[in-house]
């Protein structure tokens, strides 16, 4: 069984800087994607990020592009999500997802991720 576990959430100043975690555990080998989505209070849950762990292709939203990135440790089955420049409008509920499909061409789908963690809270004060 496949679970996804973040972890790193936490208050930060605005302009500053902060790395999430996503574990995976369940899959056999790396055909899968990792995608960070975000929810703020109010608001519908936004895709932000996605990974591959087999290609390492990243594709990212325009809200964060040129700040947040993501890297993969295959190894440790592992994504980190690295936050710079954080506004205050980046504070959210931060998840992460998993599924199989993988695509070099263009993102995976929301509805394709079928694994969610429990998510974790950034905060970002002005």
């Amino acid at each position: 069984e496949v679970h996804v576990v973040e972890s790193g959430g936490g208050l930060v100043q605005a302009g500053g800087s902060l790395r999430l975690s996503c574990a995976a555990s369940g899959f056999t080998d790396d055909d899968y994607t990792i995608g960070w989505f975000r929810q703020a209070p109010g608001k519908e849950r936004e895709a932000i990020l996605s990974i591959s762990m087999s290609s390492g292709v990243t594709f990212d939203a325009d809200s964060v592009k040129g700040r947040f990135t993501a890297s993969k440790d295959n190894a440790k089955n592992t994504v980190y999500l690295l936050m710079n420049s954080l506004k205050p409008e980046d504070t959210a509920i931060y998840y992460c997802a998993a599924t199989s499909y993988t695509d070099d061409v263009r993102p995976p789908p929301t509805y394709e991720y079928d694994y969610w963690g429990q998510g974790t809270q950034v905060t970002v004060s002005s």
